[in-house]
């Protein structure tokens, strides 16, 4: 008899966990410390009940992809029980190098890597753990496998990677705009030529969720409140760098540059984080006293967006008025003032193919279709100039 196992999550209804490696793997410490990680950063301050992890999202991505596979062997697509399991661990794992904070803190804890970088560095360790068993997963995760449309799965236009985090997203945010047909989604899938596509049939629910995707960004992901508090974060955790700011292991190797080690990394979640924020509103450095006790009570930087870059004239000045009030250095209201730009792009048509098969044999780029929503007009990246400052 099988393995067979339900996990009851809130957007999915049950998940089940089909075979005893899948399951030893969510047991192991590397994944289980995802529990501690927020999946959407600090925006539960501007949406409270954004307070979902990364280990959410992971096993919702893992039960789309369950789902997507089944729609593929059902249409006839090859697919052993081997690649099954390959791909369904390869986007459990898709996330396990994400460190405190996720996004938010991606390129200041770990300088120079990305998530996808330790995640890869993590699945290694892992596949050595469990006795090899996890290669065919580490093959899909780099598209190294011959089965192109299994990476694509887990990294594509059409993953269910991305399929997940918008509809976890807008579900635990309360933002509708986020909505997506995933399930119709998942039922246009098919393969063609080694590529994965969508039927002729599923083009309009894939032109919602490319628009559903731009609206999430605009309206949750860079809101100016959370661009606020996560550009005030990254900048607690500079701020305490350039101190040389007191705090515990395994979050001082981090900050501080000294010895680092995928153990260490794995001991790390938002909670070392906040402790450290706690103890650093009490410094005697005005800016990272101030940074942290505006996080910790909600008391945010004021951003405000511009069309054009923020002039330098306004900057200055706003710059000399908290100087003054405050008693800063030049250096010191740098922290505090600052001006940044936030871009989003809606369809990227060089790099970002959605292709559809249409029942004729012919395959056209989702742009290309007649009368398409997603047409050249939603080409370019959208680009906003931002001023973050001390109210």
């Amino acid at each position: 008899m099988g393995f067979h196992k339900i996990i009851n999550d809130p957007v999915y209804g049950f998940i089940t966990i089909d075979h005893s490696l899948i399951n030893d793997i969510i047991s192991h410490p590397y994944y289980q410390r995802l529990r501690r990680i927020h999946q959407m950063a600090m925006a539960h301050l501007v949406y409270p009940g954004a307070v979902h992890t990364r280990l959410h999202h992971s096993l919702g991505a893992y039960h789309l992809m369950r789902c997507a596979l089944q729609e593929l062997i059902e249409k006839g697509i090859d697919i052993t029980p081997e690649e099954q399991l390959g791909a369904k661990i390869a986007i459990l794992l898709h996330d396990i190098g994400h460190g405190p904070f996720s996004h938010a803190l991606e390129h200041v804890m770990a300088e120079g890597m990305n998530h996808e970088d330790i995640s890869l560095a993590l699945m290694k360790e892992l596949n050595i753990q469990f006795n090899n068993q996890l290669q065919m997963a580490i093959d899909i995760f780099q598209n190294k496998y011959h089965k192109k449309f299994l990476h694509q799965l887990v990294s594509g236009q059409l993953d269910v990677d991305r399929m997940d985090y918008l509809t976890r997203d807008s579900f635990f945010t309360g933002v509708s705009e986020g909505v997506i047909g995933y399930d119709r989604i998942l039922k246009m899938l098919t393969v063609h030529n080694g590529e994965l596509m969508i039927e002729e049939k599923g083009i309009y629910s894939i032109e919602k969720f490319i628009v559903a995707r731009r609206l999430m960004y605009w309206q949750v992901y860079l809101h100016k409140t959370v661009v606020s508090a996560e550009q005030m974060l990254q900048r607690i955790v500079k701020r305490a760098r350039f101190l040389g700011a007191d705090c515990d292991e395994p979050l001082f190797s981090f900050i501080h540059n000294s010895e680092r080690s995928l153990e260490k990394f794995c001991n790390m979640d938002d909670t070392d984080v906040l402790m450290a924020i706690k103890k650093w509103r009490f410094h005697k450095d005005k800016p990272l006293s101030l940074l942290c006790e505006g996080l910790i009570n909600r008391k945010l930087l004021k951003v405000r967006y511009f069309a054009e870059p923020v002039n330098a004239a306004f900057v200055a000045e706003r710059k000399s008025i908290i100087k003054s009030q405050l008693g800063l250095s030049d250096e010191e209201v740098s922290w505090l003032v600052f001006t940044g730009e936030a871009t989003s792009r809606t369809y990227d048509f060089e790099e970002e193919q959605i292709n559809i098969l249409f029942k004729d044999g012919t395959v056209k780029d989702i742009s290309a279709v007649d009368n398409a929503l997603i047409n050249e007009n939603l080409s370019g990246k959208i680009k906003k100039y931002y001023i973050c400052l001390l109210n």
